[in-house]
């Protein structure tokens, strides 16, 4: 194990010990707090945003319109991977941001555009990730992986925990033949989101709210995607 993998292994090591750590009471909180806000928001919305994750995890799932990277990785270090994933992040992070502004600012139509919008930014970046990282996306396996990335990203803590669970030793694991409760990832992903994408539907202050609610969703995935994929590697070329 050379030097940056062994800084790798260690940024894993704490970022698993925040996977793990209990709710704090704060967060527990917020979920109440997103539980009646949920119960306001109308039903149109809530049915937008349904069926905007319902496709895109068959996208996921069938990989229907997925144009991946076309860079031969086979060779590479993990550094050189990592350094491929950063730079093709920062183009979708600033997509989803200037997005999310524009949305924002033209009011209720355009700022539920945004949902099904981000959604297909968030997929695009995860394919473009696993492929910069050697996986194979073409592969069921490897897409029902992505999912539970995407699920481990924007789930409750109780939920995320149990999604861990399934990633953490993946290669010799049985959730790989899983089939996924679509149900629950719809509901996970939605009551994640709601809080910080409903304030982007408000008049005046939703573009602000809009390129906020974006970048920090974006962040996120670009944390828990990068961590899963290099966790996997690491794992398969050294003990850590």
């Amino acid at each position: 194990m050379n030097l940056y993998e062994k800084k790798v292994s260690d940024d894993i090591r704490k970022w698993q010990k925040e996977i793990m750590r209990k709710s704090s009471p704060l967060s527990r909180v917020t979920k109440v707090i997103q539980n009646k806000t949920q119960q306001l928001i109308p039903k149109r919305i809530q049915l937008v945003l349904t069926e905007a994750i319902k496709k895109a995890t068959e996208t996921i799932m069938f990989g229907s319109g997925i144009l991946t990277v076309k860079e031969d990785t086979s060779n590479l270090s993990l550094a050189e991977r990592d350094f491929l994933v950063l730079e093709k992040f920062k183009a979708y992070k600033k997509t989803a941001i200037i997005q999310g502004a524009s949305f924002g600012a033209g009011g209720l139509i355009l700022g539920l555009a945004d949902f099904p919008a981000l959604l297909s930014i968030k997929i695009k970046f995860l394919f473009d990730t696993a492929k910069l990282y050697g996986f194979d996306t073409n592969n069921k396996n490897e897409r029902l992986y992505l999912l539970y990335v995407f699920q481990l990203a924007f789930s409750s803590d109780e939920h995320r925990l149990a999604i861990y669970e399934k990633l953490v030793n993946w290669e010799d694991s049985p959730h790989r033949f899983d089939e996924v409760d679509w149900e629950k990832f719809q509901l996970e992903y939605r009551d994640y989101i709601d809080f910080a994408k409903m304030l982007q539907l408000l008049p005046v202050v939703g573009a602000l709210a809009g390129a906020a609610a974006n970048y920090g969703l974006m962040d996120r995935l670009y944390e828990y995607a990068t961590n899963c994929y290099r966790m996997r590697i690491i794992k398969n070329t050294n003990s850590y």
